[in-house]
């Protein structure tokens, strides 16, 4: 396959950026809310205003699909090459609340550009890095003189991500076979800064739990009982000190069993970014870091499980002294998890851990949530490189890497697919996902188009 010119590609994103803005701009304009009842038929209607435009953009298969709750947006182009590997992007089109009084500076619903930066809500977080895919096909096909994308393309593009996606898991479980991908793209991250181009290479799993623990029956005298009975609040507080050895390790047996531990390359690449950790820990609001020894900051935040007490309550807090033994007391834990860690058996591991620690006379339950599961990309998948040389031409520098120390529903994606999980972003931190004022540069929204124009052709030639 012949290398897309580069000189091809961005004279033709040039003569159709203007149109491509203004028309991401009327998408910005529908205020597709998820959380939002009163907005349910926005949603709809910002994913149809996305079918149409990827009709017009060529897709011979685009189809709204319904959830038990807001609609999703699928579309599929195949190659017409029997070796070319298919692709599925993945981004969602629903976005935060967000009103004029909430402190933006401009309608949150009306886009605005001033100078370099385009002013809407979604403008980052997500329709902007789901809508340079249509652009960047386009000058795709314009560079290379193809009639279909390089490989066999498919868009998911979720309606329901910032509440949670609740629908979406059954989803894709019931579409499955229409799916089915070698590798899933997710344009729903960013990178470390403008001045710092990089490929999030990982996104941590998520576990969380209570913990409820009942002693006595009713609040009972401190004085007559205390000492002699135990006491629910103090056992949560012991269980939270509990969760870590002196070296911040997660003292839960079994925990760390298959986490796949960081590399001496991954820890070297880590190393080259820019970080400042006092700028790192304003922006985190705190006056000091802790954590795993042995370990940087941002390994801690990216590659290390974590074991966080989200909240601890039971007993009397209110004014003045009540001297009890209270009746129950609970703990509220979250867990990351890392790639190779199994979150059932965690499950386990955590029930036999509190069951060994909960005294006699105290019952216990502990309830799970929902399951987020890690998901990973080795650094020498021909894919992952393939994402480098695409950003590297468009970017004209060196790419490097990241993860990402939340969760998404991309495992959700990696585990029924059985695909490989790549993230292509284009955001950077000061966009203000979920904030007010959020934006989007305009220059790296461009190199976006495109990195997604040289992508395609990179993959078919390179994947197998």
């Amino acid at each position: 396959m012949t290398k897309t010119p580069d000189s091809v590609v961005r004279s033709f994103i040039d003569q159709h950026e203007a149109a491509f803005l203004a028309d991401l701009a009327d998408w910005l304009r529908i205020p597709s809310v998820s959380a939002d009842p009163q907005r349910a038929g926005e949603v709809r209607r910002s994913a149809e205003w996305l079918a149409a435009k990827l009709r017009e953009t060529g897709f011979p298969v685009v189809e709204v699909w319904e959830t038990d709750g807001l609609p999703a947006v699928f579309a599929e182009w195949p190659s017409g090459e029997a070796a070319a590997p298919t692709v599925l992007v993945y981004g969602h089109h629903d976005v935060q609340p967000a009103a004029r009084e909430d402190g933006w500076d401009t309608d949150p619903f009306e886009p605005t550009t001033v100078g370099n930066r385009l002013y809407a809500r979604g403008a980052a977080d997500d329709k902007g890095q789901v809508f340079f895919h249509t652009l960047g096909l386009r000058a795709h096909l314009a560079g290379t003189g193809r009639s279909a994308p390089a490989v066999n393309l498919k868009l998911l593009i979720e309606g329901e991500e910032e509440s949670g996606s609740p629908n979406f898991g059954a989803l894709i479980r019931r579409e499955a076979d229409r799916l089915a991908a070698d590798l899933v793209f997710v344009s729903d991250t960013g990178m470390w800064d403008g001045d710092t181009p990089t490929v999030c290479t990982g996104m941590r799993g998520k576990l969380d739990c209570q913990i409820d623990l009942a002693g006595p029956d009713s609040d009972i005298h401190s004085g007559s009982f205390g000492g002699a009975v135990p006491n629910p609040a103090a056992t949560a507080a012991e269980l939270a000190a509990a969760l870590h050895d002196p070296d911040r390790r997660i003292a839960v047996p079994g925990f760390y069993d298959g986490a796949v531990e960081l590399t001496e390359q991954e820890r070297e690449l880590f190393a080259k970014l820019p970080f400042d950790e006092q700028r790192w820990l304003a922006t985190a609001k705190s006056h000091g870091t802790q954590g795993e020894a042995g370990f940087s900051t941002l390994e801690r935040v990216w590659a290390r499980p974590t074991a966080e007490v989200n909240g601890v309550w039971g007993g009397y807090t209110g004014p003045g002294t009540k001297t009890i033994v209270p009746a129950e007391a609970h703990l509220k834990l979250s867990f990351r998890l890392v790639a190779g860690q199994q979150p059932e058996r965690i499950e386990q591991a955590i029930r036999d851990w509190v069951a060994a620690r909960v005294p006699a006379g105290i019952r216990h339950t502990v309830r799970f949530g929902s399951i987020t599961r890690p998901c990973l990309t080795p650094l020498d998948h021909p894919a992952l490189r393939s994402t480098v040389r695409a950003m590297g031409r468009a970017f004209g520098q060196e790419i490097l890497f990241t993860r990402e120390g939340g969760s998404g529903p991309a495992a959700d994606l990696q585990d029924v697919l059985g695909a490989t999980v790549l993230f292509l972003g284009i955001s950077i931190p000061s966009d203000g996902w979920h904030s007010i004022n959020e934006k989007i540069e305009l220059d790296l929204l461009r190199k976006g188009v495109e990195t997604a124009a040289y992508l395609w052709g990179d993959l078919a030639e390179n994947y197998r």
